[in-house]
């Protein structure tokens, strides 16, 4: 019998679960952030959004000023001076309400820097001014809750160690960009401080190309398709974005896709996005009722098995436990292939390409022997 590869919705103890390990980075990936106009000693201000209503304080400041660390903010936060809201002192874990002014008076960030740790990586390009990394997917780009080692930061603080950027705090060094933890692939990497103002201007403008390449569950109608839907905040669960035509603080969101290949019940596609918004591709492939394989957060399927794609597993409970399995896929099947950009010194073209990782060339040869178009 075929089985049925119809994601199933998470339920609220799963996305709980997901909060509670991945809170921080959610809020710091879907908040605007910049670095501070105001000098230590002066006071900023931030306003709460909407969207920001219900965040915790501490987090909210965690993601808006992402060169302190959390325990630095609540130490400020409990003090009688330094943090307040609306003019009063709260607690870090105090609830913010849409409007609320955060006030918070800078003070001079501790040298903190990622602890090196000898992890391999996969440098695709390298001099002066950059690398180009392959990043492997369950890695999270720099320390957050839940994920203190085994960061990319890390990994790059022991390869390129005194040679890093530090726009970004001494906290994350030389990180221009992010990818999500589960998104492998092209990620750049800036060696000092004129080279990572000069991406990060290339990115503001929207002049660094990047594709990607995802497994997606079911088929697309057409071979081309551009999707064009704006992405905001979900109404319930903090760590999801949303299709939102109706919010007004939405925001612009525009990928382009390509069919590569089709197999019965899966496509891969390759993505273009022409902005870059958070969880983008994921969305707008789910817009069109294929979800990228593996998922989790949008799919409801965390893993996929040769097993299933052959159609050869047991549905009860009893039968799952008991059955050996081939694990294929155990995370979103997303990667970043090719990344392209003008050098920011010498103006050069580059073109840096990362070839797709095992777990999805695995994937792609088992749909082509198990699940091709009759």
């Amino acid at each position: 019998m075929t089985p049925d590869f119809a994601e199933e919705p998470l339920n609220d103890d799963s996305e709980q679960e997901i909060e509670s390990l991945d809170e921080l980075e959610s809020y710091e990936s879907q908040s605007e952030w910049s670095m501070p106009t105001e000098q230590v000693g002066e006071v900023a201000k931030r306003v709460v959004s909407d969207a920001e209503a219900g965040w915790r304080l501490d987090l909210f400041l965690a993601a808006k000023f992402p060169q302190y660390s959390r325990v630095l903010l609540r130490k400020a936060i409990q003090a009688e001076e330094g943090v307040d809201v609306d003019g009063k002192h709260g607690k870090p874990s105090f609830r913010l309400k849409p409007g609320s002014v955060v006030s918070f008076r800078l003070v001079e960030p501790p040298r903190e820097s990622p602890i090196p740790e000898d992890i391999p990586l996969d440098v695709l390009y390298e001099d002066d001014d950059l690398a180009v990394v392959n990043k492997p997917s369950n890695m999270v780009v720099h320390p957050s809750r839940g994920h203190w080692s085994g960061t990319l930061v890390s990994a790059l603080a022991h390869r390129f160690a005194g040679q890093l950027s530090s726009n970004r705090g001494p906290a994350r060094p030389g990180i221009v960009h992010r990818l999500d933890r589960d998104t492998s692939g092209a990620i750049i990497v800036a060696k000092n401080d004129v080279a990572h103002a000069r991406l990060a201007a290339l990115f503001e403008e929207k002049r660094i190309q990047k594709e990607y390449f995802a497994i997606a569950l079911g088929g697309i109608n057409v071979d081309r398709e551009v999707v064009d839907l704006p992405i905001g905040h979900h109404p319930k669960y903090r760590v999801k974005m949303a299709i939102a035509p109706d919010d007004p603080e939405a925001k612009p969101a525009k990928t382009f896709f390509e069919v590569v290949e089709r197999f019965r019940g899966f496509s891969t596609v390759r993505c273009m996005p022409k902005t870059g918004r958070t969880h983008q591709i994921r969305l707008h492939l789910l817009s069109l009722g294929c979800p990228i394989l593996c998922d989790k957060l949008y799919g409801g399927r965390s893993t996929l098995t040769r097993e299933e794609l052959a159609g050869q597993y047991d549905r009860s409970p009893k039968g799952d436990e008991n059955r050996e399995s081939t694990i294929l896929l155990s995370r979103q099947a997303l990667h970043a292939r090719k990344i392209t950009f003008e050098h920011p010194t010498s103006g050069k073209i580059l073109e840096i390409e990362a070839p797709l990782p095992a777990d999805m060339l695995q994937t792609i040869e088992a749909l082509r022997e198990l699940r091709p178009l009759k």
